[in-house]
């Protein structure tokens, strides 16, 4: 039986290599198409907006495609920059640009008030119009200054108590155990393994 390809809706080379490392399923081969157009990430909430980028891939390629959503939330900003992580600066930003505005706003918050959480979203859409979706979190602190040479967007800001590291300091093993794409992609494969959804793949167990 020749495998199922499933498009990844991402160009971000990170998240690739994170999915394909966090999220194994037998018979199935994720497929990158570098010339997919891109989507209108209108959406309110990340569910919706990893639905939107998820279907428009289906519809482009005319099979199953898999994106996510994800972005930081802070609680002393009342859940930002949350959806607008990736564009916190501006239209375009870097991860520089982005972790500088918010390194900025944060120095109100010297001691306390420095909580938040990553926050994920992933969905996988089949050209019949089905879809799964899947949702993780990992809570942790925002630094005062950006730590380690990995990673991507906020992970140097990002610090892990339990482990005294930021997401940037972490191995992708490390990561892949306890990031919050992690966790939704783990949640997603048992829902693909659930007696509800196996059929849409054809998979076991």
């Amino acid at each position: 039986m020749s495998p199922l390809d499933i498009i990844l809706a991402t160009k971000n080379a990170d998240k690739i290599k994170e999915i394909r490392s966090a999220l194994v399923l037998p018979g199935i081969r994720f497929i990158e198409n570098r010339s997919l157009l891109p989507a209108v990430e209108d959406g309110a909430t990340f569910v919706e907006n990893a639905l939107i980028k998820a279907r428009k891939a289906s519809e482009q390629s005319g099979k199953a495609a898999l994106a996510d959503d994800s972005g930081l939330q802070v609680d002393a900003l009342q859940g930002a920059p949350g959806i607008y992580s990736a564009r916190f600066a501006g239209e375009n930003a870097s991860d520089r640009e982005n972790n500088e505005k918010l390194l900025k706003l944060m120095r109100a918050y010297p001691e306390k008030g420095r909580e938040g959480q990553f926050y994920a979203a992933v969905v996988l859409y089949f050209p019949s119009g089905e879809w799964i979706h899947a949702e993780g979190s990992c809570r942790g602190l925002i630094l005062e200054s950006p730590r380690g040479g990995g990673g991507f967007g906020y992970d140097p800001l990002f610090y892990l108590p339990s482990l005294k590291k930021t997401m940037a300091e972490l191995t992708l093993e490390e990561k892949n155990a306890l990031s919050h794409r992690s966790r939704a992609l783990s949640r997603l494969r048992e829902k693909l393994f659930s007696e509800e959804f196996r059929s849409l793949l054809n998979i076991t167990p």
